[in-house]
Formats: C-alpha cells, structure tokens, sequence
C-alpha cells in the first residue's frame, strides 16, 4: 500500500468520525431534554415523582431492548441507515409528546421514543469500528463518547433557556437540531472503507448470522462482568443527569440565579472525562481499561460522598464538585466501548455494543423509578448523592472481577492497520 493511499486512508477515517460525531452530537436532544420538563409535567398531569420516574423507566426499557435487537442488526445491516431512521423517528415521537396531556400517551410515545433512540450508538460504533480496526482506538471511541456528553452539554443548555417557558417546547425546540444532523450525516457517511453506502461494512460471507452473534457475545464470561460493571455505571450517571436538574430548580444556592446554571457543568464535566479518559486509558494506563474504569469510579463515588456529607452552600465550591462528578462518572464509559472489539473481535461489535448497552440502560431504568420514590419518601433531593455513592463504587469493584489486567487481544487484518 502506498504512502499516498495510506494518507488519503487516514483523512477519510477521520472524516467518518467527526461525522458520527457530528450527529450524535444532538442525539440526546431527543431524550435528555425529560429530565428538564419533570417538574412541570408532574404539575401539569397532577403526578408524583414516581409516576415521572417511571415514564423514564418506560424510555430506558425501550432503549435497553432496542440495543439488544439493533446491535445485532448493525453487523448485518447498513448501520447508517439505521442511524438515519432512528433520528427522524425520534424526532416525531418528541413532537408528538409535546401535543399530548395525557400520562399514558406520554408513556406509550416516550418509550417509542427509547427504542428509536436505540438505533444510533451501536451502529455508529459499528462505523467507527470498521475505520478504526487498531491503533489509538482508544482515542476514537474517547471522542465518540465525548460526542455523547456534548451532546448532554447541547442539551442542557438549550433546555436551561426553555425551562421556563412551557414544558411542550423542550419537545420541540432541541429535536429540530437532531433532524437536520442526521440529514447531513446520512448525506457525507460511509459505512467503512471501500464500501458503497447501501453496504453494511461487511462482505456477505463476513456477515455473522444473528444466532451466532448472540452466541458468540454471551458465552464470553469475561466479557460479561464488564457488562455489569457497566450497567452500574450507567445507573450512576442517569441518575445524575436524570434528577441533578430537579435537585438545582429547588436547591438554595447563595447566588439566586446560579443554580440552573450550575447543573451545566455536570455534561461539560462528562464530556471533558470521555475524551480525557480516551487518552488515559491508550496513554497512561497502557490500553488497560480495566484499572482505568475501576479508579474513574472510585473516584466518582467519593465525590458523590462529598456532595452529600459537606453540604456546601457556596457556589463556586458546588461547581466544581459537580463539574468533577459529571468527569468520574462519565469518564470511564469511553474505555467500555474499545472492549467490545478487544474482547469479542471485529465481526462481533455490533452485537457486543448492543449487548453492553442494553445491560446498561436496563440498570439505569431500575434506578429511575427507585430514585423518584427516595426522594418522595424522604423529601430531600440531595439523596441522589448518596444513592450514587454506593453505585459508583459497584461499578469501580465488579470490573475488577474480570481480572483482565491487559485486554484480550483479537487477531485483526493487519493491512487495515494506519497509524
């Protein structure tokens, strides 16, 4: 392979993941923005916090199931189409939402909204993958994680400008952005070198059936405790981004119009910690993404501690503890991904992606009615610290019981190799 193919190689594999990027940028327009229209939406459908929780736990099912069925088929199929389909749908459930005032409708749409949602991670991790296949993978799926958090940055602070207006336009507003991004996703994208844009990535006789896909996946026992590590992760972190948003609108800061503003740094804080943590795990920790999740939980979860127990009234100091929650509890997720392919091997990741994130929204669906029901029951917000204490710290010790303190390391096409 020439030098000048190896160049033009290297540009385009960082065009597709820019563009991935790009589009998930505003991805979580289309189910982050709930959290922010909680409280009117309880006021407006006379419900308690529980009932709110469980609208949530409908969306974070859907999603769950979504990533079990959709992983699969993003090694079978055009993941980029899939991505496509998924952003415009999710964007008419949104806006459907927002007509409605009826608790059930809302439900019934919002946990659509979850399974259309699920259609956009794993495929695009699919894509990254197939460009990516070695070297600085920890990067690449560091910025696609950091993509992810923006996109809660995105978000947040569009919905900081909505809240108090109607709760109806965080439904609609955000989700216009989605639309047009996936349009000119679907516009410059392609699946994976010297694939036409009708093709999955894969030749026909690479392509996995489903049933051995999903055999492949499960069998690995390894592969299996990083799951579950993960779901707690994610159980930690949606309860951050879920209720931190409600704990700010009713706290009392020192500075009257802080506390809005304040929760911001929680997604700038995740967004931060997914590209630092991609640089961690390939640079300081040498590719071991084992010990770099378990000490970016620990330390999560003594932060969490913090929060709870000094009950800091000083805005300045609250910042910065919330900023530093928001890096330790995201952080970590950007060195989950790269083990998909480092312990299932290329043909699996689809599926394996899936798999991990199925596990990990239906741990944070549990925690969301469970979380509503604690703060109703004991009437103090500031709970979700403590709760997520104990989480963050599950998470931090059972991705130690893989005892893989170096990655399985798969065999992969060395001539797909650019440094």
């Amino acid at each position: 392979m020439t030098t000048g193919v190896v160049q033009a190689m290297k540009k385009q594999r960082w065009k597709m993941l820019l563009v991935t990027m790009f589009c998930y940028l505003f991805f979580y327009t289309g189910r982050h923005n709930f959290g922010w229209a909680a409280h009117q939406l309880a006021d407006t459908l006379h419900i308690s916090y529980e009932r709110v929780g469980w609208i949530s736990f409908s969306m974070l099912v859907s999603y769950a199931l979504g990533q079990l069925i959709n992983g699969n088929l993003a090694d079978r199929f055009s993941p980029k189409h899939m991505i496509t389909m998924g952003g415009l749908l999710s964007v008419a459930a949104n806006v459907l939402i927002s007509f409605s005032d009826s608790f059930v409708m809302i439900l019934i749409l919002w946990s659509l909204n979850g399974y259309f949602q699920s259609m956009a991670w794993a495929s695009g991790s699919r894509i990254i993958s197939n460009w990516w296949t070695t070297g600085n993978r920890g990067l690449a799926f560091g910025l696609y994680t950091m993509a992810a958090g923006l996109s809660s940055v995105i978000t947040y602070l569009m919905s900081i400008l909505l809240v108090h207006e109607s709760w109806r336009n965080l439904f609609r507003i955000p989700v216009l952005f989605l639309a047009v991004a996936v349009i000119i996703f679907f516009l410059l994208v392609k699946n994976g070198p010297d694939t036409s844009d009708a093709d999955a990535g894969d030749t026909p006789r690479q392509k996995p059936g489903w049933k051995q896909g999903y055999l492949e996946v499960l069998s690995n026992r390894r592969f299996l405790v990083v799951c579950l590590a993960l779901g707690f992760q994610s159980m930690a972190r949606y309860a951050l981004i879920f209720w931190l948003p409600l704990y700010f609108l009713g706290t009392g800061l020192e500075t009257p119009g802080s506390q809005v503003w304040i929760s911001l740094l929680l997604p700038v804080g995740m967004a931060t910690g997914a590209i630092a943590f991609g640089f961690m795990s390939d640079w300081l920790f040498r590719s071991n993404r084992i010990i770099s999740i378990s000490f970016g939980m620990g330390i999560c979860s003594l932060l969490s501690a913090a929060i709870y127990f000094i009950n800091v009234k000083s805005g300045i100091t609250i910042a910065t503890l919330v900023f530093l929650a928001g890096f330790f509890s995201y952080g970590p997720q950007a060195n989950f991904w790269p083990l998909a392919p480092e312990l299932l091997g290329q043909r699996y990741v689809g599926t394996g992606t899936g798999i991990m994130n199925m596990v990990a929204y239906v741990f944070a669906a549990i925690g969301e009615p469970v979380m509503g029901k604690f703060i109703d029951a004991t009437g103090n917000k500031a709970v979700i610290f403590i709760v997520v204490t104990v989480i963050a710290m599950l998470s931090a010790l059972t991705i130690l019981l893989t005892g893989a303190f170096a990655p399985t390391k798969i065999n992969e096409d060395k001539s797909a190799v650019f440094v």
